[in-house]
């Protein structure tokens, strides 16, 4: 199932061929700023559309997430890094989706603050 999601100018498209039926809410200093919910998916299902404008790439803590950002807008919809398992992920910031029911996504609350 093609899911279809943008940044807010829509600068940066994608797609994402998976259900996005479950996700989580993460409370460390970034997620929670940001009010993300995010769905973790191998990062092949992932697929970006020709970008208009320039992403920006924020990292902290260790370091093992790229956040990707519009440099116009703000927006920032997806993550790329590397699963536990050591294959290549990525993180659809699900409030990025057009149309999605979050009321229907299982949220799962993380404690990234004690990482």
């Amino acid at each position: 199932m093609a899911h279809r999601g943008s940044c807010h100018c829509g600068n940066i498209g994608f797609s994402v061929d998976a259900p996005l039926d479950e996700a989580i809410a993460c409370n460390c200093s970034h997620c929670l700023r940001k009010g993300y919910v995010l769905a973790f998916l191998p990062r092949s299902v992932l697929t970006l559309d020709p970008v208009d404008g320039e992403i920006g790439t924020y990292r902290f803590n260790t370091h093992k997430i790229a956040h990707h950002f519009c440099m116009t807008c703000g927006c920032a919809p997806y993550a790329e890094g590397i699963s536990p398992d050591g294959g290549e992920t990525a993180a659809i910031n699900l409030r990025c989706i057009e149309g999605i029911d979050l009321a229907a996504v299982k949220i799962t609350e993380v404690d990234g603050r004690a990482y």
